[in-house]
Order: C-alpha cells, then sequence, then structure tokens
C-alpha cells in the first residue's frame, strides 16, 4: 500500500486564533520561492512585499511581521498571502518554518519574541 504525505497545513500552526477579522491581513510575497503554510515572515521596507524573516538583514524583513496561513508559490512572479499579523493567537512551535539563516535556538527564540510581541504566542504542546 502506498504512503500518502500531506503537506503542512494552517490547522497544524494555528490552534486559537480571537477574531481572523482583526488577526488576519493580505499581503504580497516577495517573488522567487515557495512559501509553506506557517512560515515567519517579515516585510521588506522598500517594496512592502513580505519573504521570509532573515537574521542580520537590513530591509526590514529581519524582524518578524507574522505568520503565512497557506502555502503560496512565488516562483513565477510575487502573488498575495494570507497572514497572521496580531494576535491574541496561539500557535504551534513545531509547525512553523524560518529563514534558513534561523538555524539555532537563539535566533528563533528572538523572532518567538518579536511575535509575542505582537499578540501571538506558542505552545509545545498546541
Amino acid at each position: 500500500m502506498p504512503v500518502l504525505t500531506q503537506p503542512p497545513s494552517m490547522g497544524d500552526a494555528l490552534k486559537y486564533e480571537l477574531n481572523p477579522n482583526y488577526a488576519r491581513e493580505t499581503v504580497t510575497l516577495a517573488e522567487g520561492r515557495e512559501y509553506p503554510a506557517g512560515a515567519v515572515l517579515g516585510r521588506i521596507t522598500t517594496s512592502g512585499h513580505y519573504t521570509f524573516a532573515s537574521h542580520g538583514g537590513s530591509d526590514g524583513a529581519e524582524t518578524a511581521a507574522g505568520i503565512l496561513l497557506y502555502p503560496v508559490d512565488t516562483r513565477l512572479s510575487e502573488a498575495t498571502g494570507i497572514l497572521l499579523a496580531r494576535g491574541p493567537a496561539i500557535l504551534s512551535r513545531d509547525a512553523l518554518f524560518y529563514d534558513g539563516s534561523g538555524d539555532d535556538a537563539t535566533k528563533i527564540a528572538l523572532k518567538h519574541a518579536e511575535l509575542t510581541a505582537l499578540g501571538i504566542v506558542f505552545r509545545d504542546s498546541a
């Protein structure tokens, strides 16, 4: 029997959200990559587009601005996505995706602190 796999979905990451009309924003994602559900995003200051929240950059995207709720493919052109931009909300810590530069616990904790300031909190057991 073949094994079926399913990519991560919004329900894997988002465990509680008080009011979707308040917490979510429609945003434009920068061109050139695939963004999975649960991607930690930052906003590029000059263009206003969102991309993975990086570490050590200086374009504005180094600060986490929210969590992408649905996967988006921008390999061919920029596209829109739904961003969890503010809380109160609870997310599963294990269902989040980070930029390749977020490769250690200290950098990940920094992104969590930036999102916690927006009212987005994380739980291991969620």
